[in-house]
């Protein structure tokens, strides 16, 4: 058995090449066609130009769907190795429903280009970078509280170096975002794809882009962690049958046996 076939990890493997598979098909597709500079562009900018428009969502769609199902498993260990410590109960609650709302932020990104619906674009993206940051530093916390007990200490710091490389990527990204939409460079810079690096901003442009990209593989780092984790959890289905048939019959005629129709991992 290969190491991605154990338990339930190939969910963040698969979360995480999706992703990343994402971002780059739509930026070399964005660049084929000459629809955005080869240097750093905004993610975003790489996905607002038919035909990579239509690869951006879609797939982006999908990072979502797998974010949430990722999401949920995590809760279910977290819980089912904690079922009486009401504190990480809590923490564990508030992860999964931060991290469903990260995932909601990322349809919004997907479905509205910053090109056409800038600030539903922007409120998209302060759901995914800033609730998600948030997300990795609940992650972060039930790591500490479960170590050394549950899994070594190791796995808290690279989690916790994976949040900090987030933050710092955030603040980065949000000076330099700042400067750059001020309007000392101009106005209209959203609608912007093509940028000369003589020109005033251009700087400030890079840096932004670059933090960019690096706050979205800092959340793919963080994903990479669950691997081990995943390893050693598998979920079952069970349906419970309330007839023998599908005809509408009175409840006296109905049987309470419970029947697994579903019993391999998931």
């Amino acid at each position: 058995m290969w190491w991605f076939q154990q338990g339930l990890s190939f969910l963040p493997v698969a979360l995480v090449v999706w992703s990343a598979a994402s971002f780059v098909f739509s930026y070399i597709t964005a660049i084929i066609l000459h629809h955005v500079d080869p240097l750093v562009p905004y993610i975003s900018d790489t996905g607002t130009i038919p035909p990579e428009r239509c690869l951006f969502g879609i797939m982006l769609n999908i990072s979502a769907f797998l974010g949430m199902a990722t999401m949920y498993v995590r809760y279910k260990q977290v819980y089912a190795l904690n079922p009486d410590k009401s504190r990480i109960i809590r923490l564990n609650k508030l992860g999964l429903t931060l991290g469903w709302m990260s995932c909601f932020g990322l349809c919004i990104i997907a479905n509205f280009q910053k090109c056409i619906l800038y600030y539903i674009h922007v409120a998209g993206a302060c759901l995914t970078f800033g609730v998600g940051a948030i997300y990795m530093l609940v992650q972060t916390i039930l790591s500490y509280l479960m170590q050394p007990e549950l899994h070594s200490k190791e796995i808290f710091w690279i989690r916790l170096t994976a949040f900090l490389w987030c933050c710092s990527s955030i603040v980065s990204m949000f000076v330099s975002s700042v400067v750059l939409y001020s309007g000392l460079y101009g106005t209209n810079l959203v609608q912007k794809l093509h940028w000369n690096p003589r020109e005033e901003g251009y700087t400030a442009h890079i840096i932004s882009t670059v933090s960019e990209w690096s706050l979205a593989f800092s959340f793919l780092s963080f994903f990479l962690t669950y691997i081990r984790d995943f390893q050693k959890i598998s979920l079952r289905a069970s349906v419970s049958l309330q007839g023998q048939t599908l005809y509408n019959t009175p409840r006296g005629f109905a049987t309470d046996e419970q029947t697994l129709l579903i019993a391999g991992s998931i």
